[in-house]
């Protein structure tokens, strides 16, 4: 789940700037849709109808439950080779093997992967190259959400570690792959980052980068958005960065999937079920879920598009933090830092 919530934090330690219009919300209550002709009740499968990722290898991170699971699951549906990286290889499992009693044909490979472990992320990476399959998608999906403080294993604040630097290092890892893969193929590659609204709420300077792992001033609701804030940033700066290059090939964007209840709450269930009761209209099923990662992945209409922030299979709209360029390349330098030292 993905939210965007409100926060018991004075005004001295939050920002909260929201973008999002009336006419935003009335679409996201009512199902109504876009210009995309998809809307916050579209599903998965609804979005992808028709298309046929069968030339297509997809990883998936997070890919044991929720929307990452049903992501994978439509992947399969339409044909593409579905990497799952997950903590939990044994629920990762039995995704596959539910996925494959529905779609018999289903090609899924489960790799293991821990986010907030620098170490399992390379590993992760070596055992993907080494199976020497192309890589069209990269759907960096994992997370987790509203901890009580604590350092990885490398000394990183945790929802930080896991939502933002392990997906930091794992797409700096696999870029070439699918750089190549694109060239080779003739077939555009597509980095997914799956933020939150939840980026809205955060603190003051969006990413307390001297302050990162300050356990004083530590609040879970905004290193949840400081670590959502930093998967915007991390594709906007990916996406000018391949511009710059001059490679036209590889799109990277980020998105809000909505409002789904999934274990991914369960650090803090009471907050989250009376933000439930106070917004039911807006919340979505896993199906509805996972269908803007879906649509920004695999339909044709994202083609050549990149550097940009979707909600409800649409182009939305981030705080000023989330499009400043400024606040962008200074967290690519902090990020490259942090996975370097570790």
């Amino acid at each position: 789940m993905q939210v965007s919530p409100p926060t018991a934090a004075s005004p001295g330690h939050c920002k909260m700037a929201i973008d999002q219009t009336p006419m935003g919300y009335f679409r996201e209550a009512t199902g109504i849709p876009g210009p995309s002709g998809f809307g916050s009740a579209s599903t998965a499968e609804q979005v992808t109808d028709g298309i046929d990722a069968s030339l297509l290898t997809v990883i998936i991170t997070g890919g044991s439950s929720g929307i990452g699971a049903e992501a994978a699951r439509v992947m399969a549906l339409r044909g593409a080779h579905v990497i799952i990286g997950a903590r939990n290889t044994e629920a990762a499992s039995e995704v596959k093997q539910s996925i494959l009693q529905s779609t018999p044909s289903a090609r899924i490979d489960i790799i293991q992967i821990e986010l907030s472990s620098l170490k399992s992320v390379r590993a992760f990476a070596e055992k993907f190259l080494a199976m020497d399959l192309p890589l069209n998608i990269l759907i960096n999906n994992a997370g987790v959400m509203y901890c009580p403080f604590q350092l990885s294993e490398d000394g990183i604040e945790m929802q930080f570690a896991t939502n933002h630097v392990g997906h930091f290092l794992l797409t700096k890892l696999l870029l070439d792959k699918m750089k190549s893969t694109a060239e080779r193929t003739g077939i555009e590659s597509r980095i997914v980052n799956l933020s939150s609204e939840a980026h809205m709420t955060t603190y003051r300077t969006g990413i307390r980068f001297d302050k990162l792992n300050d356990k004083d001033f530590y609040n879970d609701k905004l290193a949840y958005g400081q670590s959502k804030l930093a998967n915007i940033l991390h594709a906007n700066e990916l996406a000018r960065r391949l511009k710059e290059e001059g490679v036209l090939n590889v799109t990277a964007n980020s998105l809000h999937p909505g409002l789904i209840r999934t274990n991914l709450a369960r650090h803090s269930t009471a907050f989250v079920g009376a933000l439930q009761t106070a917004t039911c209209v807006l919340w979505k099923t896993i199906p509805q879920g996972a269908a803007t990662s879906c649509y920004v992945a695999l339909h044709p209409n994202i083609k050549g598009v990149s550097g940009k922030y979707f909600a409800d299979c649409n182009e939305s709209k981030t705080t000023s933090n989330g499009r400043d360029e400024l606040l962008g390349r200074r967290l690519w330098d902090f990020s490259e830092k942090l996975v370097k030292s570790a």
